[in-house]
C-alpha cells in the first residue's frame, strides 16, 4: 500500500498486536521521524512557549496533531500504534526519546547501545537484547547531545569519545564514528535511587550472616580493605554498604573518578577527578587527590577504584595512620588482587625493591574481599582473605571464608576455614565458635 501523499510504503497489516515486530520495523519508525518533523513544524509556526508546557499539556498536544496527521495522509494504523506513537513522540519532546522508560525502570542497572537498532539491557544481573530502538544514527546522536550538552561536555568527529557522570550519579560513556565501526556506541550505568543495604545483600545471597558481621568488626576495627572482583560483580555498592559500619566522629574523604558512592554517615567529604577539557582546563587525577586529600585531616580515605599511580599514595596513607581505608580494584581472584596492585604500584613511579614494594603492601592492607558475578547474574562474595605477610618474597594470603558452589548437602555455601586473624586488628574478634560452614 503507498500513500501518495507521503511518497510512504506501506507493507503492513492492520491490527499490529503491540508487542509484535512492526514496532521496531524501519516503516513504524519512518512514519515516527516524519510526525516528528511535523511536530516540530507545528510548534514553531504555533510560536508557543513550549518549555513551560506540563507534560499532560504536551501529551494532548502530540496526540491532536499525531490523530491530525494520520487522518489526513489515511495512514493505516490502529488505536495500539496510535497510542505507542504518542507516548514516544511525548518521551521525545519532553525527555530521552527512546530511553525514557529505560532511564525511569529501576529494575534495569545498565542500559548498552551498539548503533541505533541494537539496545542491551542488564536486568537482575543478566544481559538481554532490549525492543527499544532508535530511528536512525541521527535520532540516536540527538539524544546523546541532549544528555551531555548540559554537562559541559561534546562528542565529535574531532573529540569521538567522552565519559561524563550523570546529574543523578550514574555514567555516560559515548564513542562515535570513525573509532567505533558500529555507529555511535553508549553504555549508560545507572544510578540507584536507594543505596543497596546490608539487608539487601543478605537478601540476594551474597554473603551470610556470619561473613557480615566478620566484615562489621574489620571495619569498626580499622582494617584496610581491598574488594575485588570483575566488571559488574558489585565492587562498588559492596563498598558503600561497608561504610555504613563506620562508626560516627570520623572525617571520610572520597575519590571517584564519577561520583557514585552514597555514604551515610556524617562527616564526609567528596572529591572527583576531572578530565583534561577545552579552553586549558587542567586535568586533576585520582592521585592528585588523594595527595590533596592527606592534607585534609583525613580518619579515613575511601578510594572508588585504584586504577593508576594513585596506588602510591594510597598504599602510603594506609602506612602512615590512616587505618579503615577503602578501595575497590579489577581482579580475577584475590591473589590476583595483589599482583594486580603490585603493578600499578610499579607503574605509578615506586621507588624500592621489589622485596620492599611486597612488605609495604604486607603492611598496608589487612584484608581481601573477593566478589564475582556467577553465570546465572548472581552476585557472590568469592572470598574473604587476610593477608599474612611476606614468604619467599611474596605476599601471602590466609582465607576466612572461601564459596562453594556444591556443599555436602549439593547446595552453594560458604566454608569458614577455621583459621585465626593474624591481623592484631582482627584477633579480639575471632573465636573458635565462628568456624562452621553455613549453606543456603
Amino acid at each position: 500500500m503507498r500513500n501518495e501523499e507521503t511518497g510512504m510504503d506501506f507493507d503492513f497489516a492492520l491490527g499490529q498486536d503491540p508487542n509484535s515486530e512492526f514496532h521496531q520495523s524501519d516503516e513504524f519508525q519512518d512514519i515516527k521521524g516524519m510526525m516528528h518533523g511535523r511536530l516540530v513544524d507545528r510548534i514553531e509556526d504555533l510560536g508557543t512557549d513550549f518549555a513551560n508546557w506540563t507534560p499532560t499539556m504536551v501529551k494532548r498536544f502530540v496526540a491532536q496533531e499525531v490523530e491530525a496527521f494520520t487522518s489526513t495522509n489515511r495512514m493505516p494504523l490502529n488505536a495500539t500504534d496510535i497510542q505507542r506513537i504518542v507516548g514516544d513522540l511525548t518521551d521525545e519532546l519532553t525527555g530521552l526519546g527512546p530511553l525514557q522508560s529505560l532511564m525511569a525502570d529501576e529494575s534495569v542497572s545498565d542500559i548498552l547501545i551498539n548503533g541505533y537498532k541494537e539496545v542491551f539491557i542488564e536486568r537482575n544481573g543478566l544481559l538481554q537484547k532490549s525492543k527499544i530502538r532508535f530511528i536512525d544514527n541521527k535520532h540516536l546522536m540527538r539524544i546523546v547531545q541532549r544528555i551531555i550538552a548540559p554537562l559541559g561536555r561534546r562528542v565529535d568527529e574531532g573529540s569521538p569519545m567522552v565519559d561524563a557522570r550523570l546529574p543523578n550519579g550514574g555514567r555516560i560513556n559515548v564513542i562515535i564514528p570513525p573509532v567505533s565501526i558500529n555507529g555511535p556506541v553508549v553504555s549508560i550505568r545507572k544510578f540507584r535511587t536507594r543505596a543497596l543495604e546490608a539487608s539487601d545483600l543478605l537478601a540476594y545471597g551474597t554473603l551470610t550472616d556470619e561473613m557480615l558481621d566478620f566484615l562489621h568488626q574489620a571495619t569498626v576495627a580499622r582494617c584496610n580493605i581491598i574488594i575485588s572482583g570483575g566488571t559488574g560483580s558489585g565492587k562498588t555498592s559492596f563498598l558503600n554498604m561497608l561504610t555504613q559500619y563506620i562508626p560516627e566522629g570520623e572525617r571520610i574523604i572520597t575519590i571517584e573518578d564519577a561520583a557514585e558512592l552514597q555514604l551515610l554517615h556524617e562527616h564526609v567529604v567528596r572529591l572527583e577527578t576531572r578530565p583534561a577539557g577545552l579552553e586549558e582546563v587542567a586535568e586533576v587525577t585520582a592521585r592528585d587527590l588523594v595527595r590533596n586529600s592527606l592534607r585534609m585531616r583525613p580518619d579515613r580515605i575511601i578510594v572508588g577504584e585504584v586504577r593508576g599511580g594513585e596506588a602510591v599514595e594510597m598504599l602510603q596513607a594506609m602506612n602512615t595512620g590512616h587505618d579503615g581505608s577503602m578501595s575497590t580494584i579489577h581482579a580475577n581472584s584475590a591473589g590476583e588482587c595483589l599482583h594486580r596492585l603490585e603493578m600499578l604500584l610499579s607503574f605509578g613511579g615506586w621507588q624500592g625493591s621489589e622485596t620492599n614494594l611486597r612488605r609495604q603492601i604486607a603492611g598496608a592492607i589487612d584484608m581481601v574481599v573477593h566478589l564475582a558475578r556467577l553465570s546465572n547474574g548472581k552476585r557472590r562474595v568469592m572470598s574473604i582473605a587476610g593477608i599474612t605477610g611476606v614468604e619467599d618474597n611474596v605476599v601471602s594470603l590466609q582465607e576466612y571464608y572461601r564459596y562453594e558452589p556444591a556443599l555436602a548437602n549439593g547446595r552453594e555455601g560458604w566454608v569458614n576455614t577455621h583459621c585465626q586473624p593474624k591481623s592484631l586488628k582482627l584477633k579480639r574478634f575471632w573465636s573458635p565458635a565462628r568456624s562452621r560452614a553455613e549453606a543456603m
